[in-house]
């Protein structure tokens, strides 16, 4: 998954659209872990990046995808870029 997503809007508070960034990125992690590993792996890893724009992502752990969205947001962006890629690993 690599995808802005706007940080604001008019109809709902912040805090909510941040949960709901939140929600989607854990729905995508959800859906890629159901995929079929290829022979010879025992789980997938994720390689995650999170920033401003594509160019100025930096990278994190999955677990650290939230308090980075949260991070951006109280600097006063208006969107965050976010890339989940999936990449099979040994156990």
């Amino acid at each position: 998954m690599k995808r802005l997503f706007p940080l604001q809007s008019p109809t709902r508070e912040d805090a909510r659209v941040r949960d709901k960034i939140r929600q989607e990125v854990n729905r995508d992690v959800r859906r890629q872990r159901r995929k079929p590993l290829p022979e010879g792996f025992g789980r997938w890893d994720f390689n995650c990046r999170v920033g401003l724009t594509a160019e100025t992502a930096e990278v994190r752990s999955l677990k650290d995808v939230g308090p980075a969205i949260d991070a951006i947001a109280l600097t006063g962006a208006t969107a965050v870029f976010i890339e989940i890629l999936p990449v099979p690993t040994l156990r």
